[in-house]
């Protein structure tokens, strides 16, 4: 009996050699074939592309193989290519859509398979549901398909050095230190600073699938190696993208975390102060609501969604113009540029904030945690076994009155069970809410937490954790 497959927040990814077989990828390819061929235009063709995962390479290739039998046109990217270049390429060709071979942050152990679609962003909702359901399909065998070999880099960092104003980083004479995490986004970012004269340094560029010992994902612990090179380097910040290089991750001159809420709030305030494009904000369930004060003071509509960036490309095609959107694990995207999360373009907006501003990446923290309020966040990933995964799950959707000491004033359910709760805020600072949810790529229960000061994080954190096991528990 074959193995069920089961698209998550962002496409299917699984363990390789367990679930992520030869076979299953096959599977996949064929339903994105099949799809294709009952809901676009296969004589639009097929782009495929790779990341540094072991076996990437092959994988792509038989992906490739697969959705050719069915007569499509697939262009297979001759290196290793970032995932938010496939997409650039599959709406700048006019493709109907594109293969991504990532697990994007995963552990080295697992690969992946994304679906990006025609308008060149995150499949949405309805789409992966179609191609889920022609999972185990009969496949369409046509002839006149084949694979050719293409370069979809080039044109991609030729327009993301359009988008951000590079003579204004170049002029600003500050230092960074770049972490491609052992990822797709290698030399990117190092040979655009090198054009313009920019003192930089990056850090894990060579290609490891086991990535030294680390997940490529720009959260801690991941980040270590780049905050001791950004205090050791003397650098202004420290710039992280993840294993496919859509999402973003800083470090600030002293060597702290920069979360990506903060990344996105920097990014914002920026956008709705210097440049006043116009549109609406999105923001994931699970994101920091510094960006809803940031939208009420420039007077911004903000939309609240589900995790996952396939829900922001949901809200764009639906005819809504979108300034921003982005979400907690760093993927943030402009769709004035294209509806999808970028993380090397969001690192060199970043640069160009601080060359604007005259700031460093600290600074500019700072002066958001001063204009509106302290923000912390924290997030822990909890293995359990799935006993003890649903029976917290269905303990939190009994709506607890309490979380340990925290009264629960109101809990809402869009994506998970979030509790907002009676703790303090000093300085105006964040209401304190708890989110517990199943996570959608990987087999964990993760709980998330914003609040107005440091300490209070841990201490929610670890009351969730109690709440979890069953230690304290108090419900309706």
């Amino acid at each position: 009996m074959s193995q069920q497959i089961k698209f998550g927040t962002d496409g299917w990814r699984g363990v390789i050699a367990d679930d992520y077989t030869f076979e299953n990828v096959r599977r996949v390819a064929h339903a994105i074939a099949n799809y294709v061929h009952q809901f676009e235009d296969p004589a639009k063709g097929i782009l495929v592309a790779y990341d540094t995962r072991f076996g990437s390479r092959r994988f792509a290739e038989i992906s490739a193989e697969a959705i050719a039998q069915s007569g499509i046109h697939v262009q297979l990217a001759r290196e290793i290519t970032p995932t938010p270049a496939l997409s650039y390429m599959v709406k700048k060709l006019g493709a109907a859509g594109g293969v991504m071979i990532t697990s994007s942050h995963n552990p080295w152990d697992w690969n992946g398979v994304k679906f990006k679609a025609s308008y060149g962003g995150s499949a949405s909702p309805a789409i992966i549901k179609k191609i889920e359901a022609l999972i185990d399909a009969p496949h369409i065998e046509r002839a006149g398909g084949t694979v050719v070999e293409a370069d979809f880099k080039t044109d991609y960092i030729a327009a993301v050095k359009a988008f951000v104003d590079l003579k204004l980083i170049a002029k600003a004479h500050q230092k960074f230190a770049v972490d491609v995490m052992y990822g797709a986004g290698r030399g990117i970012i190092s040979s655009v600073f090198t054009e313009l004269g920019v003192p930089h340094i990056e850090i894990h560029g060579t290609i490891d699938p086991l990535f030294g010992g680390i997940n490529p994902e720009p959260i801690l612990p991941h980040l270590r190696g780049l905050q001791e090179a950004v205090v050791a380097n003397h650098c202004d910040a420290g710039l992280a993208t993840d294993g496919d290089a859509d999402r973003i991750g800083a470090v600030s001159e002293d060597g702290a975390l920069v979360d990506a809420h903060k990344c996105y709030a920097v990014l914002l305030e920026w956008l709705l102060k210097r440049k006043k494009w116009p549109g609406a904000i999105t923001r994931a369930f699970n994101t920091t609501k510094m960006l809803d004060r940031i939208a009420h003071a420039y007077g911004r509509e903000l939309i609240e969604h589900g995790v996952g960036f396939k829900y922001v490309a949901d809200i764009v095609l639906g005819g809504k113009q979108v300034l921003i959107g982005g979400e907690e694990s760093g993927g943030i995207g402009i769709p004035s540029f294209l509806p999808e999360r970028d993380g090397t373009l969001n690192a060199l907006l970043l640069a160009n904030v601080m060359a604007e501003e005259g700031k460093t990446m600290g600074q500019l923290v700072e002066e958001l945690q001063q204009k509106y309020g302290p923000h912390f966040y924290g997030r822990r990933d909890l293995r359990l076994t799935e006993e003890i995964k649903q029976s917290a799950l269905a303990r939190a959707a009994a709506r607890p009155t309490s979380i340990g000491p925290y009264k629960v004033l109101r809990t809402e359910d869009l994506d998970g069970f979030k509790f907002f709760l009676d703790a303090p805020r000093p300085n105006n600072g964040a209401e304190a809410w708890l989110l517990i949810r199943g996570s959608g790529t990987e087999p964990l229960l993760r709980v998330y937490c914003e609040a107005a000061a440091p300490e209070t994080v841990t201490a929610i954190l670890d009351a969730a954790l109690d709440f979890v096991h069953q230690r304290t528990a108090t419900t309706v």
